[in-house]
């Protein structure tokens, strides 16, 4: 599904490189974590994929087509669609102009009707809320009506930033389980995530960040890694 391979990028037209060769892959149908410390460039994996950092060199394939530098609007029509950290929705929007806003590069209003309500129907509570306004929702809300927004477009792979950012451990687990839903219905995941050790449960495959490279892969018996135990759960 996407395979980066040898990923150089950063910020500043250049000036300051983050990434330092870094490869990784997404099988369809797969969860896959990024973790690691604070700083370590798992936020520019994902925004190098999306095109929001300035990708130096390396390559990123997306069902056998380089998308490396593509524009953000190609990548969505071609089936990417990126949740950034901190949730970033329209507060001063109702949740359902919030979702019509996710659905800005569809043309036919008919397929914009019916990707809101199959949207609706894997969140009932957005429906019911559909003509609120996105502030008054509790952060949970929230981060669950980026995660549907980005989800209007119908994509085939997933980018989430930091889900659980902010959030308490129930509402975490409910926001986990349905990134679980979402992969089941075909869609491929990858993740970027502080709570390692949740997100390894529910990721088929992790890898570990370290000074803008890869230091460890593996699949749940990853947190078994005294290198994880040391990061983490402080040994």
């Amino acid at each position: 599904m996407l395979k980066i391979t040898d990923l150089k990028s950063g910020y500043s037209n250049n000036a300051v490189e983050v990434l330092h060769g870094v490869s990784l892959h997404v099988l369809a149908g797969e969860i896959v974590v990024l973790v690691g410390p604070n700083g370590a460039g798992k936020s520019t994996v994902l925004k190098s994929i999306f095109s929001l950092a300035n990708i130096q060199s390396g390559k990123i394939i997306f069902k056998d087509l380089n998308i490396t530098n593509l524009k953000t609007h190609e990548l969505i029509s071609l089936g990417i669609s990126y949740v950034p950290q901190g949730r970033q929705i329209f507060s001063s929007m109702t949740v359902l102009e919030n979702l019509q806003m996710g659905a800005f590069a569809i043309a036919d209003q008919v397929i914009v009707k019916k990707s809101i309500e199959n949207v609706f129907q894997k969140f009932p509570m957005l429906e019911k809320k559909q003509n609120e306004l996105a502030s008054n929702l509790s952060g949970g809300q929230q981060q669950l009506l980026a995660i549907a927004r980005a989800l209007i477009q119908n994509p085939q792979i997933l980018l989430l930033d930091e889900p659980s950012l902010g959030l308490d451990p129930k509402t975490m687990k409910e926001i986990f389980e349905k990134i679980v839903e979402i992969k089941n219905e075909g869609i491929s995941i990858l993740m970027v995530e502080q709570n390692a050790k949740q997100a390894i449960a529910i990721a088929d495959r992790t890898y570990v960040l370290e000074n803008g490279k890869i230091a460890l892969e593996g699949d749940k018996e990853i947190l078994n890694n005294e290198k994880i135990k040391t990061i983490y759960f402080g040994g």
